[in-house]
């Protein structure tokens, strides 16, 4: 790209920046109520008298601040601008983008609120006055951009003073994820810490705690090397010293980085662009470990590093080379497990805790959500995979109860919790919105060990969702598809598992069944004019039907198919095959999960226009699936008429289905014919038909069309951001399951719970 085009994206990058923090309105940070304030009543309660008789709780019992404020789920991020990013000593108002910026990841990677406060403040002991003094407020502090030795200082008097934690992320935080990533480099390495030499460049803040951290994880500090811009840090020296720095000098005499790097396994860069050379790489140790973490350009670049190490192992703090060492892997989740027990302090132990459940998740294998996020990237453990990257879902959950457990048992936790397992699920059902309400079904599922056959084996979907089956449930996958592909496909997304090892598979192109699953559909289908020579082609080409023909000939327990295709083209075969002895499609059910709970919709995709007698069947089918759930039906039969006060096609449908569903007496709730807003607001339905059969809102909505219950998912699904765990193939016996080409791996994974439940539980 020639210089004038470089300027040109450049200009354009920082006007697109620029227009992202001032549209649609000024920052990136605002301020919302969790409760309601709509009448006269709310108000009396929220502000005076009602709280008054929260002041006089706290008054009496200053821990029941975290009960009735919002101080126990709220941090503040305190900046005095003196080091911020790369930009330096730019004053506090300045750096308020970068505070605003922090705060909102706190928010969206942990759903920790926090105020971000700048002072005007460059005398470190006032500054830390100044932050003793908002203890009230917060139920901890986030220290950033404060220059060091400054940080030091304010951190130490504040710890000493408050009695909630107080972490200085660009220290602490970076140390975290740095010993993350040299843990799991040792591994790939080959090498241990109390053997290996390492070199370092940079004395602030950040660098002096990642020295500190790799000593706590067992680096020997005799084998510390540590330079600056003025060479080795040694005894005696004089210039640009600290205490800090002091306690890893090395010898007595000056030297230079290239001197001391020779034969070092590890270099640690905190410093400058191009601080270390290649000729300085050629040096090192065999399989040397490279972290340049300098922003936004490193000591040196991986390509460099591997022209002389082709098997060295390389960090950056940049996100366009493999192993990003980015704090938000470690300050949200770490202030999530020290909040929810109320810590007094994020101490060592918890840091360790933190830094083995990053280790950890990154060796584990990748999750879906993750590899969807990073599209393109190998997220197989190993030299370019050291670390997860941040929108991995699973760190919330893994790191937080890590960090909570150590505040436990290291003392400090002011309100520990009874069952650290029941809080992780707690977290991951607060990322994975399914989780929570699939919790049932994964334990009814559980009850039995069921065999599940995946018509599209090849699919990644597919792969991750088999991966996840085998760790989290006792069903067993059964993959159809060719075995070589598969088993390549598993290699390339990093998936340990392999075909006839890990799970079933069936080969459409050579399996020894072929002439007895030809043989079973022509005999199925004889008479529908399937001749043998057709039978032997589906068999061939046709995965769905083979599913099919395995549930019938009781080789799999059900079938999932669909991840591409249209919705009743699969619907045929599973017909064909598995309609029999009374089974039928009754229709789809979809669990739309939304903000404030999940909401079901039926008939999604079954019958364009059913009968009465249908859409009793759908209704009836509906309130058994919502109970696997472990929710009470309310199901609302909708139309544009209301009780009868239009006389259009889909009200008369309505009302003859009421009076089926009457005459059967079922033991759920349900009413109709009503509109949809009537069916979700009960203010609206009392004053429509007083008395009316339940109360609050529907949790299952029933249409008289499978476009307008069709309509309804998606809009849902697209523009209120539903997450959607089906659809539920009713009436087929558990037997088969048709899902969209949309599903995700975690869909799939949801769907295999639903099909692995055994059906004399629910039909």
């Amino acid at each position: 790209m020639s210089g004038g085009m470089q300027d040109e994206a450049a200009g354009a990058a920082r006007q697109a920046a620029l227009y992202y923090h001032e549209f649609p309105k000024p920052g990136k940070l605002e301020i919302r109520a969790t409760k309601p304030l709509a009448t006269g009543r709310d108000l009396s309660r929220a502000y005076s008298p009602g709280v008054a008789e929260a002041c006089l709780e706290i008054k009496a019992d200053p821990a029941t601040a975290s009960r009735y404020t919002a101080r126990g789920n709220l941090v503040a991020v305190v900046s005095n601008g003196t080091a911020v990013l790369g930009l330096g000593n730019i004053g506090a108002l300045a750096a308020k983008p970068v505070m605003e910026g922090k705060a909102v990841l706190f928010k969206k990677f942990a759903n920790i609120d926090c105020f971000d406060i700048e002072v005007n403040e460059s005398d470190p002991v006032k500054l830390a006055e100044i932050v003793c003094a908002l203890e009230p407020s917060f139920g901890a502090i986030n220290l950033e951009d404060i220059k060091a030795p400054d940080c030091f200082i304010v951190e130490n008097l504040c710890r000493e003073r408050m009695n909630i934690p107080v972490f200085h992320d660009d220290q602490h935080g970076t140390a975290i994820v740095v010993g993350a990533a040299a843990t799991n480099a040792m591994i790939v390495a080959g090498k241990r810490f109390d053997e290996i030499r390492l070199v370092s460049t940079g004395g602030g803040a950040a660098g002096i705690a990642c020295l500190e951290m790799l000593v706590k994880l067992g680096v020997r500090r005799e084998n510390i090397w540590l330079c600056d811009i003025d060479g080795l840090v040694y005894q005696g020296r004089e210039t640009q010293m600290t205490p800090q720095k002091a306690a890893f000098a090395q010898g007595t005499t000056p030297a230079t980085l290239a001197e001391v790097i020779a034969g070092a396994d590890m270099f640690l860069g905190l410093s400058g662009p191009g601080v270390l050379t290649p000729a300085m790489v050629a040096k090192m140790a065999a399989k040397p470990i490279v972290f340049a973490l300098a922003n936004p350009t490193p000591e040196i670049l991986p390509d460099e590093v591997r022209s002389v190490a082709p098997e060295a192992i390389i960090a950056t703090g940049r996100s366009d080379f493999p192993n990003q060492v980015n704090n938000v892997l470690c300050f949200p989740f770490i202030f999530r497990g020290a909040l929810d027990v109320g810590a007094t302090t994020i101490n060592s132990e918890m840091e360790l805790a933190c830094i083995e459940g990053i280790a950890a998740l990154a060796r584990a294998t990748t999750s879906a959500e993750a590899a969807a996020a990073y599209k393109g990237e190998q997220l197989t453990f190993g030299r370019d995979y050291l670390i997860p990257k941040p929108f991995d879902p699973r760190l919330m959950g893994v790191v937080a109860s890590a960090v909570a457990g150590a505040a436990m048992q290291t003392g400090v936790a002011t309100r520990p919790l009874e069952d650290i397992a029941a809080y992780k699920n707690k977290l991951d059902g607060s990322v994975f919105k399914s989780a929570l309400l699939m919790r049932p079904v994964f334990e009814a599922a559980r009850t039995a060990t069921r065999r599940i056959v995946f018509a599209e084996g090849e699919d990644e979907r597919v792969l991750r969702a088999a991966n996840a089956m085998l760790e989290e449930t006792t069903d067993v996958p059964i993959l159809i598809g060719r075995p070589e592909v598969i088993a390549a496909r598993c290699e390339r997304y990093g998936l340990p598992i392999r075909p006839g090892r890990d799970f079933h598979l069936v080969n459409p192109e050579n399996d020894p069944r072929y002439r007895d699953y030809w043989g079973t559909y022509h005999e199925l289908m004889a008479r529908r004019g399937v001749t043998p020579d057709i039978a032997r082609a589906v068999m061939r080409t046709n995965t769905t039907a083979i599913a099919a023909v395995m549930v019938h000939r009781d080789e799999a327990d059900s079938m999932i198919c669909g991840t591409f295709g249209q919705y009743h083209w699969h619907l045929n075969y599973i017909r064909q095959v598995l309609a029999r002895g009374g089974l039928h499609a009754q229709g789809a059910l979809s669990m739309m999960i939304l903000e404030d709970g999940p909401l079901f919709i039926a008939d999604t995709h079954i019958r364009a226009e059913p009968e009465p007698q249908e859409i009793m069947e759908t209704v009836i089918g509906a309130a058994r699936h919502v109970r696997r759930f472990g929710l009470v039906p309310k199901i609302a039969l909708c139309s544009q008429s209301q009780f009868g006060n239009m006389d259009t096609a889909s009200g008369r449908k309505m009302r003859a289905a009421l009076e089926l569903l009457d005459a059967r007496e079922p033991d759920f709730a349900y009413e109709g014919e009503m509109n949809v807003d009537t069916a979700l607001d009960e203010s609206l339905r009392e004053r429509q038909l007083p008395g009316a059969r339940f109360a609050g809102p529907a949790n299952v909505l029933v249409f008289a069309s499978a476009d307008t219950a069709s309509g309804v998912r998606n809009i849902l699904k697209m523009k209120a951001g539903g997450l959607e765990v089906g659809p539920i193939l009713m009436g087929m016996g558990n037997k088969a399951h048709v899902v969209t080409p949309s599903i995700t791996a975690r869909g799939l994974l949801n769907m295999s719970a639903i099909a692995g439940t055994p059906v004399s539980i629910y039909g």
